[in-house]
């Protein structure tokens, strides 16, 4: 499975982008996909996910309320809006995709077998 992120950017606090990830494969109900993000000196972290089997999502406490994951089943592509963003978002986004992963640990990033290249989000004060 290949996974192609896109739509990262530069914008100022306050602004939006909204990310594409694209799979290579037709996204099954087994899969869940998710956003994790790294910004420079930080571990990776997680951001949201999506469960394609039920439709449920999941975020981190600090983009909840401001970010929206979904899916767009014929594109085979996941998407999250980014409202509001701050400038502590700035980070490089990747996504995650994993056709076995339980849901206890869909916050983990160890336990994601596939993952895309990222895209750089920059928030300017």
């Amino acid at each position: 499975v290949q996974l192609q992120a896109s739509g990262g950017g530069l914008v100022q606090a306050g602004g939006s982008l909204r990310l594409s990830c694209t799979a290579s494969v037709r996204t099954s109900s087994r899969f869940i996909m998710g956003w994790f993000r790294q910004a420079p000196g930080k571990e990776r972290e997680f951001v949201a996910a999506y469960n394609w089997n039920s439709g449920g999502t999941y975020y981190a406490n600090s983009v909840k309320g401001r970010f929206t994951i979904s899916r767009d089943n014929a594109k085979n592509t996941l998407l999250m809006q980014m409202n509001n963003l701050k400038p502590e978002d700035t980070a490089v986004y990747y996504c995650a995709a994993d056709s076995r992963l339980i849901l206890s640990s869909i916050r983990n990033g160890h336990e994601y077998d596939y993952w895309g290249r990222g895209t750089l989000v920059t928030v300017s004060s």
